[in-house]
């Protein structure tokens, strides 16, 4: 039971002090064995809601019995992103020193709408987000804010673009104005499925997005973005933007963005990077080359809680137009005025939310903790374990490989010798390994289809996973498939 003397008040400091240190003891735990859990939860729909009560407690609780019950009802319904066999979607780390920054964070409990509710908050961010950008190799022509996810910080990056080409849009929208023409934005058939959300949102309609083909290492083919462009033009539809991608999705594929950066200029269309993965690469010195053309973007995203340790979430969304984004949505009501507007940068002018955590906290400390060393060297160890693991497909006979591997996500699939196989049966097979591969409880994989093709998935990028859980990846699907 909570303290009846402290009706009004908080956790009094001893029990938080006691209380604080179980947590954290939980914690160390945890970090240090993950592989106590199966990676992929066990529950069924509807387990977790079920073992809950229906109704809100009456009285308060000590802590002690509600952290027993986050260990007993709620970490089984945990799919466990930390655990170094986690190897779906893109895999991520909560780091040590990021998951201390954001207790830290918590406690300080700051909001950052204007540098006077915290300058610390604005500072940092911008102190933090310069040095991400020296890292990856991009010029200080780029302003950085930090949003939360890639998909807000392109649906920002074309809500400025659309500021750009679109006059009045702001004051007037664009419904209702028959002097308008239709617009386009383009990006290639492997673009993330944001980009498609963002144009929906932005009011120009689906159909204003064109996705470009790509070619057989599924990059974006710059002949057909010209062509494109040009058929556009000649019906009157307008471009407005091009978003390239380096490190797609399904493949890890990097756009070209040196050609398309050079066409968007000639074309004087906005040119956005989803870097939301791959940009991390560009800090190891042999994939700079990634971000080449990099500069003459307008704006580009990258996500250090992808690749870079950083616990979810925090997306560093990086422009060379910010004056164009706060045109677009800053908005100063008199409540929120202060004294020394316009000597300071207000977070709240840089896109739709007023809030903003203090997120700088966590990536400043990661990179101070690990340093640039640290980081590149890691980096370089989930290519290598990736190369390792696609060599061991291309030489099992049982297998092949259906994407090139630039970072550390390799797709493959089972392809038994000695029999004509269809599209269906092979599908059929790669799902029944997949879901055997996930049952296992060591590892968890996640599919995509590549040309039509069922395909597995094996992302590496948990500061956790060591050459032996690769391995026990490849000893799974190798074994599994002999008793298929």
């Amino acid at each position: 039971m909570t303290d009846p003397e402290n009706r009004f008040g908080d956790m009094d400091p001893e029990t938080f002090r006691r209380e604080g240190y179980r947590v954290v003891d939980w914690i160390a735990d945890y970090l240090a064995h993950p592989e106590r859990y199966p990676v992929l939860s066990r529950v069924a729909p509807g387990d977790i809601r079920r073992s809950l009560p229906a109704d809100p407690p009456e009285q308060g609780e000590a802590f002690a019995s509600i952290l027993a019950d986050f260990d007993r009802l709620i970490v089984p319904g945990i799919t466990h992103w930390n655990h170094p066999g986690f190897f779906a979607y893109f895999a991520i780390t909560g780091s040590a020193p990021g998951v201390l920054a954001e207790f830290l964070s918590a406690a300080l409990n700051v909001q950052g709408m204007l540098w006077r509710t915290s300058p610390s908050v604005t500072e940092l961010e911008e102190v933090s987000l310069g040095w991400l950008r020296q890292l990856m190799g991009l010029p200080d022509t780029f302003e950085g804010v930090i949003y939360d996810t890639a998909s807000v910080s392109s649906l920002h990056a074309l809500a400025t673009a659309r500021e750009a080409a679109v006059a009045g849009v702001r004051a007037s929208g664009m419904a209702g104005r028959p002097e308008l023409p239709r617009y386009r934005v383009y990006c290639s058939d492997q673009a993330h499925s944001s980009i498609d959300k963002a144009v929906i949102l932005l009011g120009l309609g689906h159909d204003a997005l064109r996705k470009i083909e790509s070619d057989a290492e599924f990059r974006m083919r710059t002949d057909a973005l010209e062509r494109a462009i040009a058929e556009d033009r000649r019906v009157g539809v307008v471009p407005m933007a091009v978003v390239a991608t380096v490190g797609t999705t399904s493949t890890t594929s990097v756009d070209p963005v040196a050609a398309i950066a050079a066409i968007c200029q000639r074309e004087d269309v906005w040119l956005h990077l989803d870097c939301a993965y791959g940009g991390a690469a560009a800090i190891v010195p042999e994939c700079r080359w990634i971000l080449d053309g990099a500069d003459r973007a307008d704006s580009l995203v990258m996500n250090p809680h992808k690749w870079l340790f950083t616990p979810f979430d925090l997306s560093a969304f990086y422009c060379r137009r910010m004056d164009l984004l706060r045109q677009a949505f800053s908005l100063t009501p008199e409540y929120l005025r202060t004294a020394e507007a316009g000597t300071v940068q207000n977070l709240m002018d840089t896109g739709v939310q007023l809030g903003r955590r203090f997120r700088a906290l966590k990536l400043w400390m990661i990179l101070r903790y690990f340093g640039a060393e640290g980081i590149r060297d890691r980096l370089s160890e989930h290519m290598r374990l990736a190369r390792l693991f696609a060599g061991w497909v291309d030489a099992d006979p049982d297998f092949e490989r259906l994407a090139p591997v630039p970072f550390s996500v390799v797709c493959f699939r089972a392809k038994p010798r000695g029999k004509a196989w269809s599209e269906a049966g092979l599908e059929a097979l790669n799902q029944r390994l997949l879901d055997a591969m996930n049952a296992s409880g060591d590892v968890f994989l996640s599919h995509t289809k590549l040309n039509g093709r069922f395909t597995l998935r094996l992302a590496i990028g948990n500061l956790r996973t060591e050459q032996r859980h690769v391995a026990r990846a490849w000893e799974l699907a190798t074994s599994l498939l002999e008793r298929s």
